[in-house]
């Protein structure tokens, strides 16, 4: 008891002091769809807006440029981001630079990105034409012919917003791009195992368009609003459907998450049943439903259109982590919150962390949230540092790009791109 009242006093000394008036306003009833306005919660909880400016640029130097950097460039042209930890370059990665180069306008960056990607990862003929390798070693020599859904979803977000922000005739034209991937995926037929990236009778996203894999479904893959992103600028034809999908993904995060601890699994069922597979990947929450959070939470700030459960999610996940510990809370638990039978590794470490990635989704889940609990895990993130663990693991890849995404959402960062006018 005694440790614990040190930690929590030392944590209350490092953040600002707020009168009661001045704590973090309640949840919005509208989104940035409607508003085109974002919540900065660190403004409101009375951080100054240099030093939050000044936080956010750091992060993203410290991920694109810094000693510890993911971002590469291999040519006069082209570059990749890698996940150095596994030493490759995977499309989730690749997507996640394009996103995170268009929100802060760096077009070179995006370009650069984009031409690696389409050379080496994008099919661009035969059964799996538009669909991209989501493994290659750094020269670009695929690891795998197989695509992972989550990279062409943000593949065909971020050209998306590169057409709204960059317009289409500066040398590539973005949303012939984005328009080649959907339109390519919608052709798919089953032939040869490869389907559409949405599942046709689910209408919810694969884990992967191929094989078994399109027979189930990853909850981090689940980010309804981009579907709203397709419908307003795809121009494809399909806006009705790509609503739909919307719904039904928000209606399958309903299924997926647990009632009590709002927990998700890795994979599941389109029911959002556990896969019940025994195997290490698939029935628990580990990393891949770190993200879960923030894709409510980005669904929440851009749509708004199931606040009352989001509302609840983000108390009850933010509830269990809370009892769990605010500063010690780990990585992995079985969805109903009890501990994990065996530790899933990372990088040749296996071990259970108070990891960077989870710290930032599980604060950047107080956009949404309005009990005073929020204020703690947002300063919990401020404080977080990016560096070794104390085994020496250190993840500069996937802690470092979630650290950003959360960031962007608690600065108010984490913007829809708008045509211009």
């Amino acid at each position: 008891m005694k440790i614990k009242l040190i930690a929590f006093l030392t944590i209350l000394l490092s953040v600002p002091i707020l009168a009661q008036s001045e704590l973090p306003n309640k949840p919005w009833d509208k989104g940035a769809f409607e508003t085109k306005s974002y919540r900065n919660y660190f403004a409101e909880m009375g951080y100054p807006q240099e030093e939050i400016e000044g936080k956010l640029n750091e992060i993203f130097q410290e991920l694109f440029y810094g000693p510890d950097k993911v971002y590469f460039e291999d040519s006069d042209s082209t570059a990749y981001v890698s996940d150095i930890k596994n030493h490759d370059v995977r499309s989730e990665g690749m997507s996640y630079g394009m996103f995170a180069a268009v929100q802060f306008d760096k077009k070179e960056m995006f370009d650069r990105l984009w031409r690696w990607s389409k050379h080496h990862m994008q099919h661009q003929d035969g059964p799996m034409k538009g669909y991209f390798r989501w493994s290659c070693k750094i020269d670009g020599t695929p690891n795998s012919q197989g695509p992972a859904s989550d990279g062409e979803l943000f593949f065909i977000t971020s050209l998306i917003f590169a057409s709204n922000l960059w317009g289409n005739d500066t040398g590539i034209n973005y949303l012939a791009e984005a328009q080649f991937i959907l339109n390519s995926s919608m052709e798919k037929n089953g032939e040869n195992g490869i389907t559409p990236l949405i599942h046709p009778e689910h209408k919810l996203i694969t884990f992967v368009p191929s094989g078994y894999g399109a027979n189930y479904t990853d909850p981090s893959y689940h980010v309804p609003a981009f579907y709203e992103v397709w419908a307003r600028w795809a121009d494809d034809g399909r806006a009705d459907y790509w609503q739909e999908c919307a719904h039904e993904s928000r209606e399958f995060l309903k299924r997926v998450v647990n009632p009590e601890t709002g927990l998700s699994p890795d994979y599941s069922n389109y029911d959002g049943s556990l896969l019940g597979n025994n195997r290490i990947i698939g029935d628990a929450f580990r990393f891949d439903s770190w993200r879960v959070p923030l894709n409510i939470t980005l669904d929440y700030s851009w749509s708004c259109v199931d606040k009352e459960w989001q509302q609840e999610y983000g108390h009850k996940i933010q509830n269990f982590l809370y009892d769990q510990g605010v500063d010690s809370f780990v990585d992995q638990y079985n969805v109903d919150g009890s501990s994990v039978s065996e530790i899933l590794g990372a990088g040749g470490y296996k071990a259970l962390r108070h990891s960077l990635g989870l710290v930032g989704s599980s604060a950047a889940v107080s956009i949404v949230c309005s009990h005073n609990k929020s204020a703690e895990f947002v300063n919990q993130f401020w404080n977080a540092k990016h560096e070794p663990y104390e085994d020496g693991y250190f993840d500069a890849y996937y802690d470092g790009f979630l650290q950003l995404f959360s960031f962007m959402h608690l600065s108010g960062n984490y913007k829809i791109i708008f045509p211009r006018d």
